[in-house]
């Protein structure tokens, strides 16, 4: 991962939201890298190293003295590990944008979780395509971005296609209060990343609508069985669902609310899709749209996921969606 053993690695995380403003600033704490933040903007990192603070995003959380920012891609030049922190639908777009910068022998992360709507393609086929030549990870896992910044106890996941990458990557991201596990199942990780967003808008629907918590906890196990067939037909482990990156963020962004993807199942099980779609579209509202449509083509029984996303478009309303899914045939758990 790097050429100079000597010398501390170089992290970039691309993108100054919420989620990259976190991860930027637990690396940054550890000691064990050097980590610029990159934006967009010039005045954000004006005000940044001004507050030590990106109140835009993680209002009112101290940023530690060693995180460095910029808006200069250069930066990207002599990273020896990328973080991509944009949202899922931006990352072929991003990695065609800052390609040419990032050094050849950078290892790049996609930390979003979600899939690429337009081919139902998994985020790390999407840089392997792009990114031709490097070595493409994903972190995920149940951490929320204030929770991260401000240093409670998480742990999450790291996956590269072999666990030498993985235990790399974890070993140089962990710290005192951040813990990574390795992993080589990119697909099950990813997937299981995507498909907890879906489950956790089913589960906000389901609070909305008044259903009782028994119906969310029978969304979370069915859906958990849904993860896993699709996870399998994908060539993923199933054992991965059964971790932090599958049972693991299910469970938090299923029964918090500091989920987005709680608040928009509330929302859209409250007052009907108009609600739910009022201002930007969550990661899991694209994610149940493409998940539903690559899973009829495998040919993969996913009931829950296509009924979020028939809920979402509008052509179905909860109360039927219901029905249909307690009329389903009976079978062996």
């Amino acid at each position: 991962m790097m050429d100079k053993m000597s010398e501390k690695p170089k992290i970039v995380v691309v993108g100054a939201g919420a989620f990259g403003t976190a991860l930027a600033a637990v690396a940054a704490a550890t000691g064990n890298a050097q980590v610029t933040l990159l934006a967009r903007r010039q005045e954000m990192v004006e005000e940044c190293y001004r507050t030590r603070r990106n109140d835009a995003f993680l209002p009112g959380i101290p940023l530690p003295a060693e995180l460095a920012f910029s808006s200069d891609t250069a930066a990207l030049m002599d990273a020896d590990i990328v973080l991509f922190a944009m949202p899922s639908q931006e990352h072929r777009a991003a990695a065609r944008s800052y390609g040419a910068r990032i050094g050849t022998d950078a290892t790049v992360v996609t930390c979003a979780k979600g899939m690429e709507q337009s081919t139902g393609r998994l985020l790390t086929d999407v840089l392997d395509e792009e990114l031709p030549g490097h070595k493409i990870g994903v972190l995920s896992g149940p951490g929320f971005a204030a929770d991260i910044a401000k240093g409670l106890p998480t742990a999450m996941v790291v996956a590269a296609r072999d666990s030498e990458t993985a235990t790399e990557l974890a070993e140089t991201l962990s710290g005192r209060t951040f813990r990574l596990y390795p992993s080589a199942d990119r697909i099950g990780v990813q997937l299981g990343g995507a498909l907890k967003n879906v489950l956790a808008i089913a589960c906000g629907i389901v609070e909305g609508a008044g259903l009782g918590d028994s119906a969310r906890a029978a969304l979370i196990s069915r859906g958990l069985a849904e993860m896993s067939r699709f996870v399998v037909a994908q060539g993923g482990e199933p054992d991965t669902v059964r971790g932090l990156s599958g049972l693991g963020d299910l469970v938090l962004t299923a029964t918090s609310h500091q989920s987005r993807n709680l608040r928009f199942g509330i929302a859209l099980g409250r007052d009907g899709p108009a609600s739910g779609q009022g201002g930007e579209l969550v990661e899991g509202a694209f994610a149940a749209s493409v998940a539903a449509r690559v899973a009829h083509d495998l040919g993969v029984d996913m009931p829950i996921t296509e009924a979020v996303a028939a809920i979402i478009d509008g052509r179905l309303d909860v109360r039927t969606a219901l029905e249909q899914l307690m009329s389903r045939p009976i079978t062996q758990e």
